[in-house]
């Protein structure tokens, strides 16, 4: 999941979600403020990523 965050003095925080790299990259180009774009991982591991042994 890729997730736009725009920060502008006329509407605050605004978050905005996409499935795809391509369709993040191509709505950054329009939006306005102070933007960052983040892909957001998620892991599904059952087991603990640090195992004491």
């Amino acid at each position: 999941m890729w997730i736009i965050t725009v920060y502008s003095n006329d509407k605050g925080i605004t978050i905005y979600e996409f499935d795809t790299e391509k369709e993040a990259r191509e709505a950054l180009k329009d939006v306005k403020g102070y933007k960052i774009l983040s892909e957001i991982i998620y892991l599904n591991e059952p087991t603990p990523a640090l195992v004491a042994v």
